[in-house]
């Protein structure tokens, strides 16, 4: 039985045992994106999830299910911030400490964050799959359970839920947009719609800069490449050798879409504008990657999951100028 087989079954029981600590998002309609694009534009609203990302799920569920000697040791990871916000708020709900790992590049806003929340930081000089790869040795010293953001089945259970909920408030979607960056997010929705409504196409959505894992597609093999600075940097950097999501990616994306650094520009301008949301790079990655293609999806109904907000303010406002 392939992860493929068992992660519909942990996903449903995800979205059942996270209530109310996970809160259910909006399904939010975009009359400005839908006339602009000629799409029937629907935003699910991530960015309004405790922390201010879609992180919190998975990190959730993955502590929900550590046994009480683990819990008590605590736990360590790796993180540019979300992840590391999100384990850091569900540390403290579960009383289980939390160490996380960070590049010295990381947003000093998210590092602020996930110290006010609780957790240890400990930064590192380095690459973020460089820094990732260090937690996970010192884990392994310690003793404690690794927290992948997205090389775990449990984590990517947590992060399917959101692919119930579509189903839940939009069982009639043609596609979802997606941003991608070590494709936990992007399997855990993809498996729940392949279970639940598989006429829904799942559309990958990546920087231009930094494109590791969609190249790794490409290529057939999980490669090693060099980015670009990018305003998605929660997508940023590459991806594990031999991680769980790359065969998922390969066997749930039904295509992929790279945008430049002036579309998730613009695409963050235009949520702003219509909807009055502040959205990080990331989210702004998914609503460009909807715009690029809109041409093929003229009056369809469509999703673009807006999977954080967290984003220094002056940095939001000179993408936006």
């Amino acid at each position: 039985m392939t992860i493929l087989d068992t992660l519909p079954h942990a996903i449903r029981e995800a979205h059942e045992a996270l209530r109310p600590q996970v809160a259910v998002t909006p399904l939010s309609h975009s009359p400005g994106l839908s006339r602009q694009s000629g799409c029937n534009v629907h935003l699910k609203c991530e960015h309004l999830q405790h922390t201010g990302s879609f992180k919190f799920r998975g990190a959730s569920n993955k502590l929900r299910l550590l046994d009480p000697a683990q819990r008590q040791a605590g736990v360590i990871t790796a993180s540019s911030g979300n992840h590391g916000q999100g384990l850091a708020l569900a540390g403290q709900l579960l009383g289980v400490p939390v160490t996380v790992y960070v590049s010295s590049s990381a947003s000093p806003l998210k590092i602020r964050a996930m110290r006010g929340l609780g957790a240890e930081v400990i930064e590192l000089d380095g690459d973020p799959l460089s820094v990732e790869l260090e937690a996970a040795r010192q884990a392994k010293l310690q003793g404690k359970p690794f927290v992948s953001p997205y090389n775990d089945a449990q984590i990517i259970a947590g992060q399917g839920t959101i692919g119930m909920e579509l189903f839940e408030q939009a069982p009639d979607l043609d596609a979802v947009f997606v941003a991608v960056g070590g494709g936990g997010l992007i399997s855990g929705i993809g498996a729940a719609l392949r279970a639940l409504a598989p006429s829904v196409q799942v559309i990958g959505c990546w920087p231009a800069n930094a494109p590791t894992l969609q190249r790794s597609l490409e290529e057939g093999r999980i490669i090693e490449m060099q980015e670009l600075d990018t305003l998605s940097d929660g997508t940023a950097g590459g991806v594990e050798p031999g991680a769980i999501t790359f065969p998922l990616c390969q066997q749930l994306l039904h295509r992929t879409v790279l945008v430049s650094e002036a579309e998730i520009s613009a695409a963050m301008r235009d949520v702003a504008a219509h909807d009055r949301w502040i959205i990080e790079g990331a989210a702004g990655v998914a609503v460009a990657g909807m715009q690029k293609l809109a041409g093929e999806f003229q009056g369809k109904k469509v999703a673009v999951v807006l999977c954080g907000r967290n984003i220094v303010l002056e940095k939001f406002l000179e993408a936006i100028q």
